[in-house]
């Protein structure tokens, strides 16, 4: 029996699923995601096309009609139940986000500035904190002394926070780091080689957000991003949903695919045609096309995104300028406006990357009828990722 209720926007649409296992809430953009629990599946349009097949007509139209009209959400009741979360979609969003970051490093110091200056339509304080108070002293003067003349409140002001008041604000953004192995070190796998020391970072904070009952978006841009990610919501304990964790990290990978693009016609198709699956390390999954996929060129663009770090590396420079700048500065703003970007999301249990975005209907993944090839290539990122402890 089709469960649903309506708030002021659209429908809602249940289902019962064990917590832990999926979402909470996503956009409905498919019939077949009602058909069964989610998982890779859900990128491939061709395999909820089959799962469409198992909705028993009772309600099809009514729910095809939603889905059309672009109202539809999929909440899952083992988490709320409707009615609690009619009362969460109707409660009032701020149309500009106070952004909090944590840990002002390389990367750290680098998305701030970037957000303070792209950031005054959407944001509207940037909270800064790190546990030398000296570094936060330094950006607060300088980035509060970066103004238009004659508009000083066009970019949004810094403020140096307290440790208690990491979670007053609508976005966190964990950008903590233990462990880089330096320049000339020989570590192939340098994201991977930072995953235990940042695993015990993020899960001190993700438990703090869980004392705090945070509600807002949990942003992931440390290395290793997926596995922190999942790493994050297990400390969480349940009180985070899985959706309020995003991982910022694909939208680089994405960049360095298109420069290389660039430069060699062979990959041209890239640029218009191209997409970027998976996690931002060794099982990247660049396809040079949907429509017309080679999986040979896919592979060999992949690579050269997967090896760009150490490029950069080996001229003598820590490559962290485009991470910052590609994957988390940019991809937060368009996050904060709604718009289509790269990141890394929930879906069945392990965080993966892909094109989304967030609506008032819920977060929006991009599904598309994906060749076999470049499916499997997508699930076995998926297993690899899910391997990960």
């Amino acid at each position: 029996m089709l469960e649903f209720v309506k708030w002021k926007r659209g429908q809602l649409f249940a289902v019962s699923h064990p917590a832990g296992q999926t979402k909470g809430l996503c956009r409905l953009t498919h019939i077949g995601m009602m058909a069964d629990m989610e998982d890779i599946g859900w990128l491939d349009k061709n395999a909820l096309d089959i799962r469409a097949d198992w909705i028993p007509a009772g309600g099809r139209a009514f729910l095809e009609k939603n889905i059309a009209e672009g109202t539809a959400t999929l909440v899952n009741t083992s988490y709320c139940t409707l009615a609690e979360w009619k009362a969460r979609m109707e409660r009032e969003i701020p149309r500009k986000k106070r952004v909090h970051l944590l840990a002002l490093g390389d990367v750290g110091s680098t998305v701030l500035t970037v957000l303070k200056l792209l950031g005054g339509d959407c944001i509207s304080a940037l909270g800064i904190y790190d546990v030398n108070e000296t570094v936060c002293q330094r950006w607060e003067c300088e980035l509060n002394q970066a103004a238009y003349p004659w508009e000083y409140d066009a970019l949004p002001p810094v403020e140096i926070l307290r440790e208690e008041n990491l979670f007053a604000c609508d976005v966190f953004v964990f950008c903590a780091s233990k462990g880089i192995p330096p320049v000339g070190s020989g570590v192939q796998d340098v994201r991977m080689a930072q995953y235990e020391a940042n695993k015990g970072i993020i899960s001190h904070f993700a438990k703090k957000a869980a004392e705090s009952h945070f509600q807002g978006l949990f942003a992931v841009v440390s290395d290793p991003v997926d596995p922190l990610c999942r790493a994050a919501l297990q400390a969480a304990g349940g009180i985070l949903l899985p959706e309020q964790i995003q991982g910022y990290g694909l939208g680089v990978m994405n960049a360095r695919a298109a420069y290389y693009a660039k430069k060699d016609a062979r990959f041209a198709s890239f640029l218009t045609e191209g997409r970027a699956y998976g996690p931002h390390g060794a099982d990247l999954v660049i396809a040079n096309s949907i429509a017309q996929y080679d999986d040979a060129l896919s592979r060999e663009l992949t690579q050269l995104a997967v090896e760009a770090n150490l490029r950069t590396r080996e001229l003598g420079f820590k490559p962290y300028v485009a991470p910052a700048i590609s994957s988390a500065a940019i991809s937060l703003l368009l996050t904060l406006r709604g718009k289509w970007h790269y990141s890394s999301n929930f879906l069945g249990g392990i965080y993966m990357g892909c094109k989304n975005r967030s609506t008032p209907f819920g977060l929006e993944t991009e599904t598309l009828p994906l060749p076999e090839p470049l499916f499997a290539r997508i699930q076995q990122a998926a297993e690899n990722l899910e391997a990960i402890q």
